[in-house]
Order: C-alpha cells, then structure tokens, then sequence
C-alpha cells in the first residue's frame, strides 16, 4: 500500500470511513489520525516515508488526512477513539508541535458525537494488543509494521470488540481525560520554559 506513498492510503481511509457508522479507534502510542493537527501528522508522516523508503508525496499525505477530518462534523457518524496514556507523552516532531497536538485533544473533549478516552499509565493490564480501527462491527483494520490486517470473520471481530470494550471501561473521559491531557501539556511547558 505505501510503495507508492502516503495519499493512496489516506484515501481508503476517507472511503472506509464514509461507509462507517461507529468508528473505534484504539491506539497505543500517538494520536489517531483523525484527531492529529497538521504540523503532528506531517512530522509522522515524514519519519514513515524515510522508514519504508517510500515516495515522499508527505505534503499531499497530510492534505488529504486534513480533508479526511470533516468527517468529524457529520451528524451520521460517530466516534470513540480510546489512546494510551502514552500517546500523550511521545514526542512527534517537537515541542511546539506537540503543545499544539495536545491543545487539539482538549479541544475534541465534548465535541458531539465522539468520545475521547485516555487509558491511565497506572491501569492494569487486563488485555495486550497492537493498535486497531473497527468500523462498525463488520471490519477491523490492524497496523503492523511491514504490513496490515484487515479482519472481517465475525468471530474474530467479536474479540476485537471485547478488546475495545475493555480497553473503555479503563479509560477515563470527560474532566479526567482533560487532567491528564493538561498534565502533558504542563510537563512540556515547563521542560522548554514556556
């Protein structure tokens, strides 16, 4: 998929997400795309095409991953994105970028139709898993690091949901996801001063 770079990949996604009624998005060490700023999503996208050695089209990559968020605004959709704690704290591109990405996740926080959850460093372990997207209950997509699954057997879809599930009851949302979002954020501020 991204031997001829990022746009082709960030288009199924526009496509995939369109068919989707319930978006779940459960990831384990940076901010779902779909809630990404443009400077966080340009600076992953960079280090991925100098990984895979891939055709540098990041400026269109990030173009269309931008266009890909208008989908958060449809009353037709809904979302629940669930991020590790840690997704907090790993630095993409730097601290101005980070700071910014961080004052974007605060302002998703009550925004009609999507929940943000962020899983406590300090939750137990109760299920280990690599990051995952469901639409609806009819697919799931899992990103490898040479390749990606997409799982359509309702039986194995069912134990992603149990996973996700489980993953939501550990999170916290609301005023308690916004503590530790601002937590980040202060960490940040002081560690360059600001």
């Amino acid at each position: 998929m991204l031997s001829t770079g990022l746009t082709r990949r960030q288009q199924q996604s526009i496509e995939l997400e369109a068919e989707t009624t319930e978006l779940r998005v459960y990831q384990t060490q940076i901010v779902p795309g779909l809630l990404q700023t443009a400077e966080y999503a340009e600076a992953l996208m960079q280090r991925l095409v100098e990984f895979h050695r891939v055709p540098d089209d990041v400026e269109q990559g990030v173009s269309t991953r931008m266009a890909r968020q208008r989908i958060l605004h449809e009353d037709d959709h809904r979302f629940h994105f669930l991020i590790s704690e840690q997704s907090l704290h790993s630095t993409v591109g730097s601290e101005d970028v980070m700071r910014r990405q961080l004052d974007r996740l605060a302002s998703t926080l009550g925004m009609p139709r999507i929940t943000l959850g962020v899983i406590p460093a300090a939750a137990e372990v109760l299920m280990v898993s690599t990051s995952f997207v469901m639409f609806d209950d009819r697919m799931v997509m899992v990103e490898g690091t040479a390749a990606e699954l997409t799982i359509t057997q309702p039986r194995e879809v069912a134990i992603y949901r149990r996973a996700f599930d489980t993953f939501a009851e550990q999170a916290v949302i609301g005023a308690e996801a916004r503590a530790l979002i601002m937590a980040a954020m202060d960490r940040r501020c002081s560690s360059e001063g600001h």
